[in-house]
């Protein structure tokens, strides 16, 4: 039996991702801006394709809020400073 199989599953991770140091960006309800601009600025700031930003953008409008990216602290940190720089509303969870 080759050794490189186990009864066990590992989870895999980024090479020198800290676990510790993972965080969620979290993007927030506005009365202020529409869905195309919503949709927009998560495309090009979150890498979302068209079709995820919709969905993050419902999700947020019926629910209040929607986990839009997670990734270490300061890259989360980062893209929230980008999405309240474009007037949007954004906090970042640990």
């Amino acid at each position: 039996m080759d050794s490189n199989f186990t009864s066990r599953p590992q989870k895999l991770g980024f090479e020198g991702f800290d676990q510790q140091n993972k965080a969620t960006l979290v993007l927030h309800n506005d009365d202020i801006n529409t869905f195309d601009y919503v949709m927009e600025v998560l495309v090009e700031i979150c890498d979302h394709s068209m079709t995820q930003a919709e969905q993050c953008a419902t999700i947020t409008h019926f629910k209040g809020k929607c986990e839009v990216r997670s990734g270490s602290v300061s890259a989360m940190k980062e893209l929230r400073y980008q999405l309240i720089s474009r007037g949007l509303k954004a906090t970042v969870d640990k």
